[in-house]
């Protein structure tokens, strides 16, 4: 392993090696701000009043460094919604330089989807990426009032929903478990409250939110479809603020402040639903006994000990409880905490270590007389990561490091309650060390082309203490066929499987306002969900690769034009993509996933593939900003043993899917926005007849065609305003009300179709209620969640 790690790293550096012995250059480094709040600025441009083309941006920690060779300088430093900061920079030596940048006094609050320079998206080499400032989430329509980052991010080209009100993502093709969720680089699991009707991030508590669709970093890995980055605010340095909503079914506060005034800060923020307390004032007594909230909290603390090293800890904790009369129970929850330690060794060479903990736990109980049962299951996770950034010359800027993780798959424990004569059910807990090495490089060839490349090599290992069972060779899987089972030890090695995962992405400069670009990555993923639910429940069972269950591995390749007009004012783009996915898996007919430790009998493998093309037409400046973007694409599945081994759709197919979003700023007071939404119906598979069993009438289904039928089109309306409230003359307190319509035609989109005897023409009728029968016949009954829905959010913010 040593020799291989030594081989990796020397392919990767050997032909920049010359470079760093050529001319003599001097750093210019250092960390860009926010003026008033001490918050470090991502993305921020720094470039050279005489060389537009030279510069560099600040990293995700704030931090940049520009190699020059001596000389004087009249250095620019931009961020979007801020003012201009120009310094004249004398460079004999290694000089560190700290910006800090004053937010724009007169310019309206824009929606700005990129926080980046304003060509970003014909400058830099990456593609099938977006990154969604704080601001434009806020702005948008929200069901309920509560703005959602991830459902903005189902917005944007590429990034399909699983249905109404949820905020399951499908990218690219991809199933929701393909995704890696990442709140200040700690895994979420599982990224929804309500049921999926929102997800667990607070808007006050974030800071920068980014999306990888294509064209992944070597630094990412451990899911095939999209990387989601969500970084939390750092609090203020400057002064104390308390900031909240009082909104229709939840409210929210933040407080935040230095600790030690321009060299540490704090923020914590809360927030709590109060639906349950609506329903103790029904009169009708399962409704008024029955439990529906959430609450979630995040905080986080840094400190700058010097300019060459910081600190920081950030930790989340949120919960859903959810019961109906005491018959039915379920609740889950997500931990997370991150220590970061930010230290420079030198201008050149910047090294982040993190210490991340991750926790899901979930669980419900059902009370059913004598076989009522309590079920709970947990997932837990320790990383280290080591991540260099080593600002080589102008040309070249290298990163590379390394990821270990130790995994504890907790199975699902299930106690029987009472006078049952079932047995207490526990399945075998599993372990697994998981690694990566990488380095990647974003090399400038000429001032037309630039490259970005790197490789990852990634293991995953399982581990004892565990127990595997073994089957008679040449025959199918099952209980039936069992043999032995092999008992493994502590930190015994049961399986082992590794992977080499290539990227590459090259621009190519067409025009000062255009450019083509490419992609190419290769993903592995060592766990997934083993679920039948398209959604995503909160119980769904996650899964590593094992000694049956070999690791999913996705390659994609992308190509893109993209076209800016009047001078940035808009973007045009279009990318096209197509995805292999190979090793995926899908579940025999009523396979059981939840209650079994050998779940290598209830599945098959198979392949995958997704293709398509995203337009995006984009506004970014004006009093009246937003997106058009379109999605075509097809997503398809073939596995043994489904369909007659014929290729059929996945779930989650969608051939249209069309996002517009408006701001309009009609005043410094009041501001305007609409979302209009259009997609295909998933792909499901209807019944082709039906018989009569017992009196009952059943559907009956063609296996050999399965997601052959689609769900009626997808289409919704939601439109907001937002009043802001005049500052009181001490400037201590302002406030501002939003307002917003979900649904604004009352759209019935269904949730979902069941196909059942209906009764008096009544859907809603069931027999024995009083009333005589006098028809019965055979009907598709449609399920919808939401029509219009109107509310009402104040939001504040204090500064005593």
């Amino acid at each position: 392993m040593y020799h291989l790690k030594t081989l990796f790293f020397c392919l990767l550096f050997f032909p920049f090696m010359a470079m760093a012995q050529s001319d003599e250059t001097y750093s210019l480094s250092g960390y860009v701000q926010d003026a008033t709040t001490g918050e470090e600025l991502i993305g921020a441009t720094i470039s050279l009043q005489s060389q537009p083309s030279t510069g560099a941006t600040s990293n995700v920690y704030g931090f940049y460094s520009l190699s020059l060779p001596a000389g004087k300088y009249t250095v620019v430093y931009n961020y979007i919604g801020y003012e201009k900061e120009v310094q004249q920079v004398n460079l004999e030596q290694d000089t560190r330089l700290n910006i800090s940048l004053q937010p724009a006094r007169l310019e309206l609050q824009e929606v700005v989807v990129s926080a980046e320079r304003q060509d970003a998206n014909i400058a830099e080499v990456a593609m099938g990426r977006e990154k969604l400032s704080i601001e434009t989430v806020k702005a948008l329509p929200a069901l309920f009032g509560e703005v959602d980052v991830l459902k903005t991010l189902q917005l944007l080209p590429g990034v399909a929903t699983a249905g109404e009100g949820t905020t399951g993502l499908f990218v690219r093709g991809g199933s929701a478990d393909q995704n890696l969720i990442l709140l200040d680089e700690a895994t979420v699991y599982n990224a929804s409250h309500f049921l999926g009707f929102f997800s667990v991030f607070n808007p006050d508590a974030i800071k920068n939110l980014e999306i990888y669709k294509g064209g992944i970093p070597a630094r990412f890995g451990g899911r095939l479809s999209s990387i989601i980055d969500i970084q939390m605010r750092d609090g203020n340095d400057k002064n104390y603020v308390f900031s909240g909503g009082i909104g229709s079914i939840s409210s929210r506060l933040t407080a935040e402040g230095p600790i030690v005034k321009d060299r540490s800060s704090f923020i914590v923020s809360g927030r709590r639903t109060y639906a349950d307390l609506f329903l103790r004032l029904s009169s009708d007594e399962e409704i008024n006994s029955s439990t529906l909230y959430f609450y979630d909290f995040n905080a986080k603390a840094n400190y700058t000990l010097n300019d060459n090293n910081r600190f920081y800890l950030s930790g989340y904790f949120g919960r859903d409880v959810f019961g109906m009369d005491n018959l039915f129970g379920l609740d889950w929850g997500n931990t997370t905490a991150t220590a970061r330690w930010n230290h420079l060794f030198s201008d050149k060479l910047f090294l982040n270590t993190s210490l991340i903990y991750s926790q899901y736990d979930y669980g419900f109980d059902a009370d059913d007389g004598v076989n009522s049962f309590l079920w709970q299951s947990i997932l837990e996770e320790q990383n280290l990561k080591l991540d260099f950034s080593w600002f080589l010359n102008p040309q070249n800027t290298i990163s590379f490091g390394s990821n270990s993780i130790y995994h504890h798959f907790g199975p699902p424990e299930i106690t029987f309650k009472g006078e049952s004569a079932i047995q207490d059910l526990e399945l075998f807990d599993r372990y697994a060390f998981e690694q990566a090495l990488y380095a990647g490089n974003k090399q400038e060839i000429t001032d037309r082309l630039s490259l970005e490349y790197g490789l990852r090599y990634s293991t995953f290992q399982n581990i004892g203490p565990s127990k595997v069972y073994t089957y008679t060779p040449g025959l199918p899987r099952t209980n039936e066929s069992i043999t032995d089972t092999l008992e493994y030890g502590n930190f015994e090695k049961i399986k082992f499987y590794d992977g080499w995962e290539p990227r590459f992405g090259a621009r190519y400069l067409l025009s000062d306002n255009s450019s083509v670009k490419v992609s190419y990555n290769r993903m592995m993923q060592y766990l997934q969900i083993a679920s039948n639910a398209t959604a995503g429940l909160p119980i769904d069972r996650w899964i590593p690769a094992d000694a049956y269950i070999r690791p999913l591995i996705g390659d994609q390749v992308a190509m893109g034009y993209f076209r800016n007009f009047d001078k940035n004012t808009y973007e045009a783009s279009v990318e096209l993509y197509y995805k292999w996915m190979d090793r995926l898996i899908d579940f025999k007919p009523a396979a059981q996933v939840l209650l079994t430790n050998n779940i290598e009998t209830e599945i098959l493998e198979g392949r995958g593939w997704a293709y398509g093309a995203e337009w995006l037409l984009r506004k970014n400046l004006g009093n009246t900003t937003g997106w058009l973007g379109y999605t075509l694409s097809r997503t398809m599945r073939q596995v043994g043993g489904i369909n007659n081994d014929q290729p059929y759709p996945a779930r989650y197919d969608r051939t249209h899917d069309l996002s517009l979003v408006v701001n309009h700023e009609a005043s410094p007071r009041w501001t305007f926005s609409g979302a209009f939404v259009y997609r295909t119906g998933s792909a499901v598979s209807f019944p082709v007849g039906r018989t009569v069993i017992a009196g009952q009438t059943v559907p009956v289904y063609d296996n050999s065609r399965r997601n052959a039928h689609r769900m009626p089109p997808y289409h919704r309306l939601d439109l907001s305003a937002t009043f802001n409230g005049v500052p009181r003359k001490d400037k201590k307190w302002v406030g501002s009300w939003s307002f917003s319509i979900y649904n604004v035609y009352a759209r019935e989109n269904a949730f979902s179709i069941t196909f059942e005897d209906i009764y008096n023409d009544d859907p809603s009728f069931e027999p024995g209620q009083g009333e005589p029968v006098v028809s019965r016949r055979p009907g598709a009954v449609k399920l919808y969640l939401f029509s219009i829905i109107p509310s009402v959010t104040y939001n504040f913010t204090f500064k005593p």
